[in-house]
This record gives C-alpha cells, sequence and structure tokens, in this order.
C-alpha cells in the first residue's frame, strides 16, 4: 500500500526537496504542499502523513498538528525543524505528533520514519520521551476528577500497562513482566490506546504523566 505524504513548509524548495525523496520511494508519494499551516489543516484529509515544519506564517505547526490529530485521527503527523530542542519536541508530543526529526535527517532515514508513523508506531522512543516529559512536565497533574474522568474507562489490568509503557517496556517486555503472550501484551496496549484516544505509544506516554498517573522519576525501570 502507498503511504500518502502531504509537505507542509513555507519555503517551496524545501518542499521540492522533500518531495524528490519521498516521491523516490516507491511505496510513497506526495498527495499535497502547504506552504502555512492553515492550508495544511485543510489538506491533511487526503494524507497518511503530514510532514510538518514548526514554524510557519498563518498558523504555526505545533497548532496545525493539534488541529489535524484532533480532527482526522487517522493522519500522523510527523515533525520537521531546524530546531531540535526539547520544547519543541514536548509541545509537538502534546499536540499529537507522533515523530520529530531535524531537516538534516538523511534520505533514507526520512524515508523509513515517514513508513514508520504510518504504521501507528510512533518514531521517539518511549525512554525518550520520558526524558523530555521529566525536564517540562514539572507542575501539577490534573486535578483528581479530571484524571479519574480520563482513565475512568481502563481496567485495572488496561491502567498497569500503561505505567509498563510509560516505563519503555515494549510489548514483549510487559508479556514477560506480566506472565502473558506478547500477543495478549498488544491487545492490551491496542485497547488503552484506543480508549484513550492516543495516537501511539509515545501519546500513552504524555497522557501517564498528565494525568498523574506516573511522576517523574517513579516509573518501574524498563
Amino acid at each position: 500500500m502507498t503511504v500518502r505524504v502531504l509537505l507542509a513548509d513555507d519555503q517551496a524548495l524545501v518542499r521540492a526537496g522533500f518531495r524528490v525523496l519521498v516521491d523516490s520511494a516507491p511505496d510513497l508519494e506526495v498527495v499535497g504542499e502547504a506552504a502555512d499551516g492553515l492550508a495544511a489543516v485543510e489538506l491533511a484529509r487526503d494524507a497518511d502523513v503530514v510532514l510538518m515544519d514548526v514554524r510557519m506564517p498563518g498558523s504555526d505547526g505545533i497548532t496545525a498538528t493539534r488541529r489535524i490529530t484532533t480532527a482526522f485521527p487517522a493522519v500522523r503527523v510527523l515533525v520537521l525543524t531546524t530546531f531540535e530542542i526539547d520544547e519543541y519536541v514536548f509541545a509537538a508530543l502534546r499536540s499529537g505528533a507522533s515523530g520529530f526529526l531535524g531537516k538534516g535527517v538523511e534520505p533514507v532515514e526520512l524515508q523509513q520514519a515517514i513508513r514508520l508513523v504510518a504504521r501507528g508506531d510512533s518514531l521517539l522512543s518511549p525512554a525518550a520521551t520520558r526524558a523530555v516529559i521529566g525536564r517540562f512536565l514539572r507542575g501539577p497533574a490534573e486535578d483528581a476528577a479530571a484524571s479519574g474522568e480520563r482513565l475512568g474507562a481502563l481496567t485495572d489490568r488496561e491502567r498497569e500497562i500503561l505505567v509498563l509503557v510509560a516505563a519503555g517496556l515494549s510489548n514483549d517486555d510487559i508479556a514477560g513482566r506480566l506472565g502473558i503472550s506478547p500477543a495478549t501484551a498488544k491487545t492490551h496496549v491496542n485497547r488503552t490506546q484506543t480508549k484513550l484516544g492516543a495516537h501511539d505509544r509515545a501519546q500513552l506516554v504524555m497522557i501517564a504523566y498528565e494525568t498523574g498517573l506516573v511522576r517523574p522519576g517513579s516509573v518501574p525501570p524498563a
């Protein structure tokens, strides 16, 4: 199946370069270009993956990412920027992005990153995500009522799974920790994602911290 890619960047030359790189892969296809965040939101419905710049006129990439992931939950956003700093990583993840890359990425890495997020995985490992969250989510978690409402649909087992995902454990690791099969662990993770409206494991890590289910330094080691 061909992965449909939308390019969102205010520089035409940058978009042209990414188009060449994406279209050179037989399983990837550029289906549109946007010069600002507002156009990106309008065109996102026709894409599987959006390559999103952070700084654009009209609507910045972080705001556009939030709007896209809210309006089109099946669309994945891969943020690309020259500003590879934790503030942007955190803002992108909080807005629903599935990954983050610098614009200096190698062509093969970019192509593989698109494939990775298209199939529902996160580009940043849970461990890397957790490290960023530990630096930027220092304030109080959601209040008890909001947290309880957000996590209320989860079973006890799914809450346990969420804590382990926040610790950076893979499905195989979770299976070994809980004495279940990897397939069962995957099913639990998928159900947890669905109930919480999370796009991928990185989003689950964010939710685990935002709700106060875990706090920086409190998760069990992977």
